[in-house]
């Protein structure tokens, strides 16, 4: 976690506003070590959530290798993270990955909120009848977003984090609420929300992922640890505020509307 604190932040009150009530639960589904829910962890976490984090796969070299799922029964919002791995290429984690879908795909038609962040976006838009695919330009590094026509983008044009290659289709019948001109960005098919870009993150985090990234790989995709690195410092105070105000729209318009 960044040390920067969110001061811009609305002061929100707890979701589990009666001191009697139970407190409501998040499962963050973590598919590498390096995928917390980091900053989306941190907002829930003040809004009065116990969130508990399940990692799916330990070691980056063994990508079939998975631990169990939980019982997801019992949790309140389900938070399926971003991941190094394909739905295009299932056959690699296909272990775990026809697990993971359908337990996404059970808990949307029973009602459970879910927020997939960028893979768990494209994790819903599969379960729910949509699809994955390569995206004709990789998106890495900043980008704003912008509003489909006749829908209002509801978490502000950004700017917000990409770092995908794929890209998804939203399911049947989901509202489409944001886009670039290469990928879908932001889709809400009743408590069930997608996004391709990544709110969660902060300085800490990106280091994190900067420090597992193989040199090839980043040299193919011409990202500089210390440049990426330098614009996630000057943009991570805000992003952390747009993040916070993204669960905050989540948990009071999205989950408490419906």
């Amino acid at each position: 976690m960044s040390s920067t604190q969110n001061d811009s932040a609305p002061d929100k009150s707890s979701a589990a506003t009666d001191p009697g009530a139970t407190t409501p639960r998040a499962l963050v589904f973590a598919h590498e070590p390096d995928g917390p829910a980091n900053q989306i962890e941190r907002r829930l976490i003040e809004r009065g959530w116990t969130v508990d984090t399940h990692v799916i796969t330990e070691d980056f070299d063994q990508p079939n290798v998975a631990n169990p799922f939980p019982e997801v029964e019992d949790y309140d919002l389900i938070v399926p993270m971003g991941s190094v791995r394909s739905l295009t290429e299932k056959d690699e984690i296909g272990s775990w990955i026809h697990v993971e879908l359908e337990i996404l795909r059970t808990a949307h038609e029973a009602g459970t909120p879910i927020l997939g962040i960028c893979f768990g976006g494209q994790l819903l838009a599969d379960a729910l009848g949509g699809s994955v695919e390569k995206a004709p330009v990789t998106e890495i590094g900043w980008f704003e977003i912008e509003p489909v026509d006749g829908q209002e983008n509801p978490v502000g044009a950004g700017p917000w984090m990409e770092w995908h290659h794929d890209r998804f289709t939203p399911p049947p019948g989901a509202d489409v609420l944001a886009k670039t001109e290469n990928a879908v960005q932001l889709f809400r098919m009743g408590t069930t929300v997608g996004t391709q870009f990544h709110p969660e993150v902060d300085v800490a985090h990106v280091s994190g992922f900067l420090q597992h990234a193989p040199d090839e790989y980043l040299a193919e995709n011409g990202v500089k640890r210390e440049e990426m690195l330098a614009d996630v410092q000057k943009h991570e105070a805000a992003s952390i505020s747009r993040c916070h105000a993204l669960v905050d729209w989540f948990l009071d318009e999205v989950i408490e509307a419906s």
